[in-house]
């Protein structure tokens, strides 16, 4: 049975403060499990989050994450993030993406990672207004 997309929590939440992050993860997991998720996939999607939420609030000085239920044309259901935030935005996208580098002291697998543990991914930026990503996983 598919979930109805109304019982699934959506809303907006900032990042904006330490904190922010861990109640990002928090919202995103609930959506998942209400979404009717694997714990995979559950997994999955906070990782992302998690990663997206972190990088706002790091390098674009905070933001916010929007995360809602979505459903494509063949009735599967789904789950959207969109983590914006105002910062300098992002300089060389391609070089962003790439795993190994980093501006900070990091690993270098958040962009390039968060694009491999969702179905959808969508970068918008451009120096000095700032960075909106948009993901989505759908359900199996």
């Amino acid at each position: 049975m598919l979930p109805d997309e109304r019982t699934i929590p959506s809303g907006e939440h900032p990042v904006r403060a330490e904190e922010d992050l861990l109640a990002a993860r928090h919202a995103v997991r609930a959506a998942a499990v209400a979404a009717g998720f694997t714990i995979v996939d559950q997994t999955k999607i906070v990782t992302a989050a998690s990663e997206l939420v972190r990088n706002a609030y790091i390098h674009g000085g905070g933001g916010t994450l929007t995360v809602g239920p979505v459903r494509d044309r063949a009735g599967r259901v789904g789950l959207r993030l969109r983590v914006r935030d105002e910062g300098p935005g992002i300089a060389d996208v391609e070089q962003a993406m790439t795993d190994g580098f980093s501006t900070g002291a990091g690993l270098g697998h958040g962009l390039g990672g968060t694009r491999r543990l969702v179905d959808d991914f969508t970068l918008d930026t451009a120096p000095g207004r700032g960075t909106t990503v948009t993901v989505v996983r759908w359900k199996p």
